[in-house]
């Protein structure tokens, strides 16, 4: 009898929260270990400390709508957010493998490519998702630029620091589907507001 994999559900903004902020700190955890890895040079070494920072940050704005879903449970029983438990196991694993592999050595190149597949992962649209719970524009619209920021840095730093044109091509679609998608956020929110 073959066995039905969970689907993509609407949950509650708190049975994922502590999944989502166990994920980024994994995820900061490998950028920390790269930053360690590549001391030099220092560019490199900035490069991974910031990214692995970017990460607290989403950790930080994760327990903030902690505490707004704490202090206020209607607010967690309004907002929704799709949440498929395929995607949190693969992501699991994906970062349980990598942050095996990193333990091991990798190169540069593979540390870039990793971390292409992490910020291509669907962990970073749920986190700028759970920013409606602040019920704040803002807050949102920062999380996304701070993303896009950080793969900008990406790009530059595979340009920068390696031959691999695919990679690059790689890092740079994830920019223009993320700015696409950007756009797309904005003219939902001006309808929204007519």
């Amino acid at each position: 009898m073959p066995t039905t994999r969970p689907r993509a559900r609407r949950t509650t903004i708190r049975e994922i929260l502590d999944t989502a902020i166990e994920l980024e700190k994994r995820t900061m955890a490998l950028y920390v270990g790269f930053a360690r890895a590549f001391s030099r040079p220092e560019e490199v070494r900035n490069f991974w400390f910031t990214m692995a920072r970017h990460e607290a940050g989403h950790c930080g704005a994760l327990a903030l709508v902690e505490s707004v879903v704490e202090s206020d449970p209607r607010v967690a029983a309004q907002t929704r957010i799709w949440f498929d438990p395929t995607t949190v196991t693969r992501l699991r694993s994906l970062l349980t493998a990598y942050l095996r592999e990193a333990r091991g050595g990798v190169t540069l190149e593979r540390a870039f490519e990793m971390a292409i597949d992490l910020e291509a992962s669907e962990l970073e649209d749920v986190v700028v998702d759970m920013m409606k719970v602040l019920k704040s524009p803002e807050w949102r619209e920062r999380a996304i630029q701070l993303l896009l920021h950080d793969l900008g840095d990406l790009s530059y730093m595979v340009e920068r620091h390696t031959r691999n044109e695919s990679l690059l091509a790689r890092a740079d679609a994830l920019i223009e589907r993320r700015v696409g998608g950007l756009a797309q956020r904005r003219v939902a929110a001006r309808v929204e507001r007519a």
